[in-house]
């Protein structure tokens, strides 16, 4: 977060805001036991020991559960490690400034305060319930990127997606982004399958791949590009 971007206020949210993610597992001691057959199983269980993902209990991951807007919002709190440290509130931020169909004593309300704040994009009227598909985590994740890491600029060239037709409009460019740095892949069709709904390993996958790139491909010092 940008020092210029301090509101300038009273009440610092570090001392209204604890980060308690409830119904999520901290503990990275044991690895999930539930990722048999999971082509992702080992970037799952490394995000797990860097403790960016966490399971639905110590030993379950749930790999081919549903991502709701919750829970990918909590994910990418996490994976990019987005907090509201150096803001300044008159009050104590609710869920519900941002997000009118949120629920401010819900698990995800702290997420969803600090996504707010970090300014990823997300819709006022997003419904924190939803399960996000395929292209609405890829969006999100990609805005994310860009928002929140200083990677080096490349020129894209586009590939052909078979159902690009199917994309939402204005997604499409990041799903070719996220294509391009490889952290996203079509099937063997050359499909994307845009409104799928994204499994949380498909999901952490996504995660992992981006943070691979990231670290792989720091902006050259001065912040631009040769």
């Amino acid at each position: 977060m940008k020092k210029n971007n301090i509101k300038q206020l009273t009440l610092t949210a570090a001392a209204v805001l604890a980060l308690s993610f409830a119904g999520q597992s901290f503990a990275a001691a044991a690895s999930f036991q539930d990722l048999s057959g999971i082509p992702a199983k080992d970037k799952i269980l490394q995000l797990q020991q860097r403790g960016v993902i966490h399971g639905v209990s110590d030993s379950q991951f749930m790999p081919d559960a549903a991502v709701t807007a919750a829970q990918g919002i909590q994910m990418l709190v996490n994976a990019f490690e987005l907090n509201i440290d150096l803001l300044r509130f008159i009050k104590a931020p609710q869920a519900t400034d941002y997000f009118a169909s949120a629920n401010n004593d819900a698990w995800y309300a702290n997420a969803l305060i600090i996504a707010a704040n970090n300014d990823i994009g997300l819709s006022a009227d997003l419904d924190p319930a939803k399960n996000w598909t395929r292209e609405e985590f890829t969006h999100q994740l990609i805005l994310t990127i860009e928002k929140h890491s200083n990677l080096p600029m490349i020129k894209i060239m586009p590939v052909d997606i078979a159902d690009n037709a199917d994309f939402t409009n204005g997604y499409d460019g990041s799903i070719q982004r996220a294509l391009a740095l490889r952290i996203a892949t079509l099937d063997s069709a050359g499909k994307f399958h845009p409104a799928a709904g994204i499994t949380r390993a498909e999901a952490a996958e996504m995660i992992y791949n981006a943070l691979d790139y990231i670290a792989a491909h720091p902006a050259p010092s001065g912040g631009l590009p040769e």
